[in-house]
């Protein structure tokens, strides 16, 4: 019995290592090798191999356990490849809502690519609406070209099916809920100092700032948005979530909601002083668009625990929510900012650097929005990281441009 699982055990192992940065789990394993056509009660025959395999594999570096994995993959038998996404809960036509959330740091990358193509596939496959929702309601981490740039993006990558949203043109509305909030005794203004904070979030404990009535919670809100003499100055005073200073977590423990910045913002300028953080004006925009179902990153689970706290005090049904995994290259940056710098350094010529991974660079190197959806298609709903380099991705990725040429080349002839 052991002696039939041992080279599978430590194939799956080998696999699941490099799916997850060079570490396996045993659960993984045992999951994988249900495909293999184990047995639930044959598990506990085998789980000290297992444990001893997922060990001996962890040791390794990234690079042995992706040499081995060249040979042990033979032993590793293929799924049926499954055509089109899975199905979504709880979706009907005409009402699935769904969006993508980039921020104007930069242009769109193939990472934004890989996450923000499931929402809009599902969008295509059931009918509804797709937001491509801007969020920059931090002032000081935006490059104002970035506006135009996602909208050209969108655009490319969407087919033009993509309402683009902007979310310091929504202000008045983040006050009204904030409002809301605090007449429900569900938000608080906290002026405790920052070391005040720190320790009531340590310990659990209430600070004196949560027990002030519903009234005097209005006018100290009012004099976060107000400017002049009696106002409080920036960083004197946030918004606070009432969630419960003795939760388990203690991110989670009355999480700000807004606070007071002062830095001129590319778009509003000086017009606003108080902005939203990403929960609230995320769980905002959500509520008031209608998402019904919502994809996003996995590192975004507490912050949808937290969205979730909003919709159930303002009375609202959170969406259905689905996590992705991570695209972890090991050779390729994504992060606009850097490519950012390096263009001013003359590292790269512009964005649309044949050697920079952002969309309008793949846009005029021929590529094909059908070649994105058809690998997002392809990893589906998969909460499992991906360890990849830049030349298997772009491998994968042509393949798939080759069926969209071909695909346009086929509708030229039949036109």
């Amino acid at each position: 019995m052991k002696k039939k699982w041992l080279a599978k055990i430590r194939a799956y192992a080998i696999k699941n290592a490099i799916e997850h940065n060079g570490k396996a789990r045993v659960e993984s394993v045992i999951s994988a090798l249900f495909h293999e056509g184990l047995k639930k009660e044959e598990v506990g025959k085998i789980i000290n191999e297992v444990k001893e395999e997922v060990e001996k594999v962890n040791s390794l570096s990234l690079e042995e356990q992706e040499k081995e994995f060249s040979i042990a993959r033979k032993l590793i038998s293929k799924r049926k490849e499954r055509k089109g996404l899975p199905p979504l809960p709880n979706a009907r036509k005409e009402k699935v809502i769904m969006r993508f959330s980039p921020s104007p740091s930069g242009p769109l990358h193939i990472g934004h690519a890989a996450t923000a193509c499931i929402s809009f596939l599902y969008v295509k496959k059931y009918g509804g609406k797709f937001y491509v929702r801007i969020e920059d309601t931090n002032p000081e981490n935006i490059y104002k070209p970035a506006y135009k740039m996602i909208e050209q993006d969108s655009d490319w990558l969407f087919n033009g099916k993509a309402k683009i949203v902007i979310q310091s043109k929504r202000m008045k509305l983040y006050y009204k809920y904030a409002e809301t909030l605090i007449k429900k005794g569900k938000a608080y203004v906290c002026d405790c100092s920052e070391k005040e904070i720190k320790e009531n979030r340590k310990l659990g404990r209430e600070c004196s700032c949560r027990q002030f009535p519903i009234s005097e919670q209005k006018k100290r809100w009012k004099k976060m948005l107000m400017s002049g003499k009696g106002a409080y100055g920036e960083g004197k005073a946030v918004l606070r979530f009432k969630s419960g200073m003795q939760l388990k977590n203690p991110a989670f423990r009355d999480f700000l909601l807004a606070r007071i910045n002062l830095t001129k913002h590319p778009l509003q300028g000086k017009k606003f002083r108080v902005w939203p953080l990403m929960n609230f004006a995320v769980a905002v925009d959500d509520i008031e668009q209608k998402m019904t179902h919502i994809i996003r990153a996995k590192e975004h689970r507490d912050n949808a625990e937290k969205q979730k706290m909003i919709f159930k005090a303002l009375g609202k049904e959170y969406p259905w929510t689905a996590f992705l995994g991570r695209w972890h290259f090991k050779d390729l940056e994504l992060s606009t900012t850097k490519m950012r710098k390096a263009i001013e350094q003359g590292k790269y010529k512009d964005w649309s650097d044949p050697k920079l991974p952002t969309l309008l660079s793949l846009r005029k190197q021929g590529f094909k929005p059908e070649a994105f959806w058809k690998l997002a298609e392809q990893v589906g709903l998969s909460e499992a990281d991906k360890v990849i380099n830049k030349k298997e991705y772009f491998q994968l990725l042509r393949q798939f441009n080759i069926e969209a040429i071909n695909l346009y080349s086929n509708l030229l002839i039949d036109e």
